[in-house]
Formats: structure tokens, C-alpha cells, sequence
């Protein structure tokens, strides 16, 4: 089966490592940056291009792996819907056509795979098990924070040079999804939400972006409270899980998990591996998970099993984002569509 990556930034150059450790020769990538077309071509070993028909038409891939700037992505999703070409997409960030898309996809037997990579991390997939198994009882509230310095992200370039100093896609924009991806699946989707959006301190070359989120989900039944920044020095992932029958917290700092027993008054704690970081990146953000993901992304390829996201999922966490902005705007509570 043959894989063509559409962008060769830090996230197409991820994805090329993915799909060789699963063992996947056939392998090209599409940029129309020479640089990064060099340095692909030389650490990894694959057939570069500079002009995107001409790959398509050359390498006749099965499937797209598009890891292009977010306000891009609907272009490279249509041609793969015209084609009937397979593709995994990184998540939205922009709707850029998202309903006519769905349509187009609707009438071609093709797997459409939205990035959810944090479903694949090993102490989410405990989590999401543990809130399904009942053990906490009702959830009271939920605290979650990620946290992040966006300098730090692409320490070879400047902000100024790459999309993350895009109002529309950078900045603390971006990550809303990525954690609502996971937070959505764990816990379902609220009823409504609150929330406010800003730009707090100076960060060089993101001079229009809005650093911090935060949001106020309300389950109806219980409350989640989620901030998620790029201003954070030490990156940092934590969530707090108030349940009837126990506490749950997690920091990605400990590599563990653990639950308060009030019946026993301990605290139960549940390790897992994370696994290797690549050279350059925060030893939590283990290529495991990215690994496990395009593994999951090639299994819907062949029938094995379906994908655990979809573009109608993707769309509806994109949709959840605009109403924590409309919210803040409109100084509102903003009902979710379920």
C-alpha cells in the first residue's frame, strides 16, 4: 500500500516515522519547500516531490497522510474524495467547507481518519476505561489543564515562520481540539458551554494570537472546567475527576494514574510506559502514541477495524471551539448541538 505525505514539517516528518516503524515501504512526500523536501529525502530515504499532481499522478498513492497548516487541509480532503484516495488528516482547526465535505464522503467507500492522537495515549485509554467502568460513580467535576510554551514547540524556527502565529490556526486555538478530541470521548459532549479567549502575555512573532482558552462545559449533571495555553513554561498536563465513589488525578509529569479510595482512605496508583520521546521533543509526547494511531488509520484501510474518530466527530469537537468563542463574545452560555 502505498502512503503519500502532504507537508514534510515537524508533523509530515512524524508521520514518515510512524509509517516506517510499522514497516511501510512505499513511502513519498509532497512540499513544495526545498529544505524540508532535502532533509526528508536524506534522513528518511523516500521520494520527494515539488509539484503535488505530478506526485499523485506518478506515485498513485492508496492514501493521503495530510500534515499541512489546518487552513489547508479541505483542499488536499477534496482531491482525496474526488479520487477515492484513503487519508488521515491532523485535526481541525478552521471550517473550511467541513459540511460539503462530509457529503462528498458520504457517497465514497473511502476511510476518512481525523487525527485523535491523545486517544491513543496510554493513561487516556486507562482513563477513558476507569469513567466507563463506573468505579468513580456520577462524576461531580472535572478539572483539566494543558499547557504549553509556544516558543518551545519548533525551537529551529521562529513563531513568526510557521502557521501557529496564524490567528485562525495557532496559538492556544490549535490545542482546543486536540484536547476536546479526547476530553468528548471520555466524558461525552456538554449541554452547553461558557468560556473566554486571550492574548495575556508578549510572545515574539505571535503578536495576533490568543494565548489562553478558557472553557466551563456544562454536563447538565456535572462540570468541567478546561484551560488550555501556550504561555505555560513547563509543559503540563493535568485533570482532576471528582466521582461519587472515588477522585481521579492525573499528571503527565508522574507517569501514572492514580485513584483516591474513601472507603479505604489510600490511594491506588496505576503506572503505565509512555515509551520513547523522539530527539527534540518533551519526553511525555512519546512516539508510541503517534505510532499506535497511524497503526489504527491503516487497520480501517484494510477492514480490520473501524477508526476511532470520524469527520462528523471532528466537525462537532470544531463546532464545540466557535462556542466557547461565540460565548465570550456574546458574554453567553452557548447550547452545544447533540
Amino acid at each position: 500500500m502505498k502512503f503519500l505525505v502532504i507537508g514534510l514539517g515537524s508533523m509530515g516528518k512524524r508521520r514518515i516515522r510512524c509509517l516506517k516503524a510499522l514497516g511501510v515501504q512505499d513511502v513519498a512526500g509532497y512540499d513544495p519547500r526545498a529544505d524540508r523536501r532535502a532533509e526528508v529525502k536524506e534522513r528518511y530515504g523516500i521520494t520527494v516531490y515539488d509539484d503535488f499532481d505530478h506526485a499523485v499522478k506518478t506515485f498513485s498513492p492508496a492514501a493521503f497522510v495530510v500534515s499541512v497548516p489546518p487552513d489547508r487541509h479541505h483542499h488536499y480532503l477534496d482531491i482525496a474524495a474526488e479520487n477515492r484516495i484513503h487519508f488521515f488528516v491532523e485535526a481541525s482547526v478552521v471550517d473550511t467547507g467541513f459540511d460539503q465535505l462530509k457529503r462528498k464522503l458520504a457517497a465514497v467507500p473511502i476511510v476518512a481518519a481525523p487525527s485523535a492522537t491523545l486517544l491513543f495515549h496510554p493513561a487516556i485509554a486507562q482513563i477513558k476505561e476507569i469513567v466507563a467502568s463506573g468505579r468513580l460513580g456520577k462524576i461531580s467535576n472535572i478539572l483539566h489543564h494543558s499547557g504549553q510554551y509556544l516558543p518551545d514547540w519548533h525551537t529551529y524556527e521562529r513563531v513568526s515562520e510557521y502557521y501557529v502565529s496564524n490567528p485562525a490556526t495557532g496559538g492556544g486555538r490549535e490545542i482546543v481540539p486536540f484536547e476536546l478530541s479526547w476530553l468528548t470521548k471520555v466524558f461525552g459532549f456538554p449541554d452547553r458551554v461558557c468560556g473566554n479567549f486571550r492574548k495575556t502575555i508578549e510572545i515574539e512573532g505571535a503578536d495576533q494570537i490568543d494565548d489562553t482558552y478558557n472553557m466551563l462545559l456544562d454536563y447538565t449533571g456535572f462540570l468541567a472546567s478546561v484551560t488550555v495555553d501556550v504561555v505555560s513554561r513547563h509543559a503540563s498536563r493535568r485533570l482532576l475527576v471528582n466521582g461519587e465513589f472515588g477522585q481521579l488525578i492525573w499528571d503527565w509529569d508522574d507517569n501514572c494514574i492514580r485513584i483516591f479510595n474513601p472507603a479505604g482512605s489510600e490511594w491506588e496508583t496505576i503506572p503505565y510506559d509512555m515509551g520513547e520521546a523522539a530527539p527534540g521533543y518533551n519526553q511525555n509526547i512519546g512516539e508510541s502514541m503517534y505510532i499506535e494511531e497511524i497503526r489504527s488509520f491503516i487497520a480501517a484501510i484494510e477492514g480490520k477495524a473501524a477508526f476511532p474518530n470520524d469527520m462528523e466527530n471532528d466537525h462537532r469537537v470544531l463546532k464545540l471551539l466557535y462556542a466557547v468563542e461565540e460565548a465570550d463574545r456574546t458574554s453567553s452560555y452557548v447550547r452545544v448541538e447533540n
